[in-house]
């Protein structure tokens, strides 16, 4: 790889917004994760079924894991803020605010009243905004209570999805994962980047589920929001609602998915590689496989609908986008490998840039198919050190980044799952 010394990238203007993602696969700008810590560690042989892992991960390696994954994230885009961290997210917005900690509080009681946890409001009210912290996402304290710990916060991408300068709440389809949209609402309502801009989140109504994995901003005017196990139908016609009327989207495409743990979000088999590209487990795609869509178009009267039903989402897609899409298949040709693959996250890749690609090092067959595709397969490793006193221009080559991803891989859930872009650039390159 040659090393080109590329021009800063411009920053988006978002004066009015502290959120800008017009498509997938444009050049991140900013992203919120979370590095697993201590409440990883106290998932449990007894607890983690409830927790809604199938494993224990070796918290150790998966810190340094995702460590490496951020590193590749701040070489590709150049920039020392790239990446926010929710722990420090949270505790930011309870130390500069104590509405936030009272906030938190009350919803928490609210959300989860089989756990009693308004016999101890108060004395949580008084917490410090660091061991408030702690308590959010360890669920420990001196208190006599017993709450869990929240483990999968590592998948920041289910808390929310952005599209243009809105940002969507997420609505957890399972208990053990209510704590983290309360968590994720305090921080956009009063940490201070974000509370200025409150105006630009877009809260669903109760009795409706969605998480951000189910989301993918295809082109500036079209949504695909997959309606899977954890993205209700209902959450659907609302997140549609509100686009249309505050977004310059103009079609969201409802994609069936099987209501099943294999394919729990729409980017567990679908995600851009490039704004030309998409990783996709092929029966997605086949005629008579499970990705109908349902498409949604604003009516002329405000607040109605006009849907019409396709069968086949390639189809859909070909006649809404203004480009041609080149689908690289996950796990190659052959349906066991296709199935593996898809089961290890090989569809679940996470583009920092336009064809410059993070995904796990297991699904070699999927790597193979990207080799073909025209991306030099690189490890993260090899990566940073070949651009360490240089910078990356992702205009000059495509890149698909090995991550080993050994333990964080165990957790049922790729890059894609560990990312919440709030920014990416207007222009797919980042020029302007």
């Amino acid at each position: 790889m040659d090393t080109i010394e590329a021009p800063s990238a411009p920053s988006i203007d978002r004066s009015t917004s502290a959120y800008g993602i017009p498509a997938e696969a444009h050049l991140l700008e900013q992203v919120i994760v979370h590095t697993p810590g201590q409440e990883m560690e106290l998932v449990s042989p007894d607890n983690r079924a409830d927790l809604l892992f199938d494993d224990i991960l070796f918290v150790g390696h998966a810190r340094e894991e995702h460590t490496l994954m951020c590193s590749v994230f701040e070489k590709i885009v150049g920039r020392p803020d790239t990446v926010l961290q929710i722990n420090d997210l949270l505790l930011e917005a309870f130390e500069a605010d104590e509405d936030a900690r009272h906030s938190f509080v009350e919803q928490l009681c609210r959300s989860l009243p089989e756990q009693n946890l308004g016999a101890v409001e108060d004395e949580l009210k008084r917490f410090s905004p660091d061991d408030l912290r702690e308590f959010a996402l360890t669920g420990q304290s001196e208190l006599p209570i017993r709450a869990e710990p929240v483990p999968n916060l590592m998948f920041t991408r289910d808390l929310a999805a952005v599209v243009h300068d809105h940002i969507v709440l997420g609505h957890a389809a399972t208990v053990a994962r209510t704590r983290e949209s309360i968590i994720i609402n305090v921080i956009l309502n009063h940490h201070p980047q974000f509370a200025p801009h409150s105006d630009k989140v877009i809260e669903l109504p109760p009795g409706v589920t969605f998480e951000g994995g189910d989301l993918l901003v295809a082109s500036p005017d079209t949504v695909l929001i997959g309606h899977s196990e954890r993205t209700s139908l209902g959450a659907v016609m609302a997140i549609a609602h509100e686009l249309f009327e505050r977004t310059p989207v103009e079609h969201v495409l409802a994609v069936d998915l099987p209501k099943r743990r294999a394919t729990m979000h729409l980017d567990t088999v679908f995600t851009f590689a490039s704004p030309t590209e998409v990783i996709v487990f092929p029966p997605l795609l086949e005629t008579h496989g499970f990705g109908y869509a349902v498409h949604f178009t604003a009516a002329e009267e405000t607040g109605r609908f006009v849907t019409d039903m396709r069968r086949n989402l390639r189809d859909v897609l070909d006649e809404l986008l203004d480009r041609d899409l080149t689908y690289i298949p996950c796990g190659g040709t052959e349906r066991l490998h296709q199935e593996r693959e898809q089961w290890t996250d090989g569809a679940n890749v996470f583009a920092a840039a336009p064809g410059a690609i993070l995904g796990y090092e297991r699904n070699g067959r999927t790597f193979d198919r990207l080799d073909e595709h025209g991306y030099r397969v690189v490890s993260a490793e090899s990566f940073l050190s070949y651009f360490e006193s240089g910078t990356f221009d992702p205009s000059q080559e495509k890149v698909a980044i090995q991550l080993a991803g050994t333990e964080l891989s165990r957790g049922r859930g790729g890059p894609r799952c560990m990312t919440l872009p709030i920014a990416r650039h207007t222009s797919p390159t980042g020029a302007q």
